[in-house]
C-alpha cells in the first residue's frame, strides 16, 4: 500500500504542488486518475492538473466511475469541500473499488487536504462547513487515524475567541477514541504500508485521547 497524503496542494511560496513534487515522481506512476469532486467546476480543475501533472510527464484523466481505477496506476484526490468530496464517492460507488485496489497496492493513493481527509476512517476532524450532507461520515479509512489538514497553531496576538483547532480536537476525542494528526503546511505523510514518514520541514502534533498532545519532527511516526 503506497499513500502520499498532504495538507495543502498550495504553500505560501511555491506554486501548485511544487512542494510536493519529488514524493509524487518518487511514486513512479505515468498515468494518474484526478478526482475533482470537491470543487463545482470538476473541468477546471481537472485541466489545472493535468497540467500540473504533464509538467512532471505523468498524463491524467478525470476520474467519473470505478472503472476507470483499471486504467491508470495512481488515484489523485484533491482538495476542496470534504463533504462534497465524500457526498460524491458514495454517488459514484467509488469508495470499495478505490479501497480494494489501494490496499492491495494495485493503486497508489495520493490526496490533498479533502483528498487527506477521507483516507482516514471518517471526515469528523475536518475543518470544512457541511454544505451538503453525505450518507455517512465514514470514509476510506486507509490508515487507523484521523487526520485534521491546515493545522494551525493559535496565534499569540490575535483577539479571536473562538475554539482553536486544539480545542476541537480534544473535543473531538471526548466522544472519540481514534489518535488524530495535526497535519501543518506543508507537510505530508508518506506511507509505504503499515510504515507511516511524515514528510516536511516542520512538525506535526499527535493528539491521543486523555493525554498530552505530543509534537513530532519529520521521520517515521508510530500511533500505538
Amino acid at each position: 500500500m503506497r499513500l502520499l497524503l498532504l495538507s495543502s496542494s498550495n504553500v505560501h511560496g511555491h506554486g501548485f504542488l511544487d512542494h510536493a513534487e519529488a514524493e509524487i515522481r518518487d511514486l513512479g506512476a505515468k498515468r494518474v486518475a484526478f478526482a475533482p469532486f470537491a470543487l463545482a467546476n470538476r473541468d477546471g480543475y481537472t485541466d489545472r492538473v493535468r497540467e500540473r501533472f504533464g509538467a512532471m510527464e505523468i498524463d491524467v484523466i478525470q476520474l467519473k466511475s470505478a472503472r476507470d481505477l483499471d486504467a491508470v496506476e495512481a488515484l489523485f484526490v484533491g482538495g476542496g469541500n470534504t463533504f462534497r468530496l465524500l457526498k460524491t464517492m458514495y454517488e459514484l460507488s467509488l469508495l470499495d473499488p478505490i479501497r480494494l485496489r489501494v490496499r492491495s497496492g494495485a493503486l497508489a493513493y495520493i490526496g490533498s487536504s479533502a483528498g487527506t481527509n477521507i483516507a482516514a476512517p471518517t471526515i469528523r476532524t475536518t475543518n470544512d462547513m457541511p454544505i451538503v450532507e453525505p450518507p455517512s461520515f465514514d470514509a476510506l479509512g486507509l490508515v487507523p487515524f484521523q487526520i485534521n489538514p491546515h493545522y494551525l497553531d493559535p496565534d499569540p496576538a490575535s483577539t479571536h475567541k473562538g475554539e482553536t483547532r486544539e480545542e476541537r480536537i480534544l473535543q473531538f476525542h471526548e466522544e472519540n477514541a481514534t489518535p488524530v494528526i495535526g497535519l501543518r503546511e506543508p507537510t505530508m505523510l508518506r506511507i509505504v504500508d503499515a510504515e507511516v514518514t511524515l514528510v516536511g520541514m516542520t512538525t506535526a502534533r499527535i493528539f491521543r485521547p486523555g493525554q498530552p498532545a505530543v509534537e513530532v519532527e519529520p521521520g517515521p511516526l508510530t500511533f500505538s
